[in-house]
């Protein structure tokens, strides 16, 4: 009875020291099986976030390239071609305003009255190439055919006065006006063009960056202030100084420049276009 109590305590302290080693290693390897499991699902987790999170990167690098190219073009200043035809004509009608005040000067009155032709001639020649040619037609054109114009009259109206063929108050009322025009126009200059505002990039003729449209009045003065001087500058030539005819015709353009000085303090602004950074 002693013995089979003690066999059966053998026997379960046997049973006791081998089973739960054989469970705990179960247990284990279970364990490791889970832990691969997790890490494996982890990893493949992990590797698709990473492929749709590069390809989320590289699809906004093509769309921030693209913004940035279209803000690029948006904010670039407009530069155009200037060496065209009508830009040529142009530069050689304005040089030759001070060979016409010199030959007035010097009283070459028929040298100077050819000149003056030449120019006129050059001025309706860049005007028909800018209409019909698109690709010679520039915003510099634009603005230097009224300035080349300005010229001519400004420089005639000096040098016909010192001839005694202007009086000096309808110089005066000239002068003043296309003055007053420059430097608006210097104005206008330096408040649209895009910083850094530096000496070089504001006297770069190819960037464009305003147009101030002119207005019928402004037009109709420009043909009669150069009617008026050619008119004068002949005169001398045909022997008709002092004509009554060219008198009105003083008074007139008087008036037209007093009136579209007045035109363009009052409507510039409805005149003014700022040309976009395209």
């Amino acid at each position: 009875m002693g013995r089979s109590v003690t066999r059966s305590s053998r026997n379960n302290d046997g049973t006791k020291s081998l089973f739960p080693s054989l469970k705990y290693k179960q247990i284990q390897d279970k364990t490791r099986q889970n832990i691969k499991g997790q890490v494996s699902r982890l990893k493949r987790r992990m590797a698709y976030h990473n492929r749709h999170f590069q390809e989320k990167i590289s699809k906004r690098k093509v769309q921030g390239s693209y913004v940035v190219s279209k803000l690029r073009k948006r904010f670039q200043v407009k530069k155009e071609n200037i060496k065209t035809i009508p830009n040529l004509l142009t530069t050689l009608r304005m040089t030759s305003a001070p060979i016409l005040a010199y030959l007035v000067v010097n009283d070459h009155f028929g040298l100077a009255l050819g000149v003056f032709l030449a120019a006129g001639f050059t001025d309706l020649l860049d005007g028909y190439i800018a209409r019909n040619f698109k690709n010679q037609r520039t915003a510099l054109g634009t603005a230097l055919d009224p300035l080349a114009d300005k010229l001519l009259v400004c420089f005639l109206t000096v040098s016909l006065t010192s001839a005694e063929l202007i009086p000096v108050p309808m110089t005066a009322l000239i002068l003043s006006r296309d003055a007053g025009l420059i430097l608006a126009s210097f104005y206008i200059r330096y408040m649209t063009l895009a910083p850094p505002r530096t000496v070089s990039r504001y006297f770069d003729v190819s960037h464009v960056t305003a147009k101030l449209y002119p207005s019928t009045i402004s037009k109709v003065n420009t043909a009669l202030q150069l009617l008026y001087v050619a008119c004068t500058l002949a005169s001398p030539v045909f022997d008709c100084v002092g004509h009554p005819v060219l008198q009105g015709l003083m008074y007139i353009t008087a008036t037209t420049t007093f009136l579209s000085g007045a035109d363009y303090v009052l409507t510039w602004r409805r005149r003014l276009k700022i040309v976009k950074n395209n």
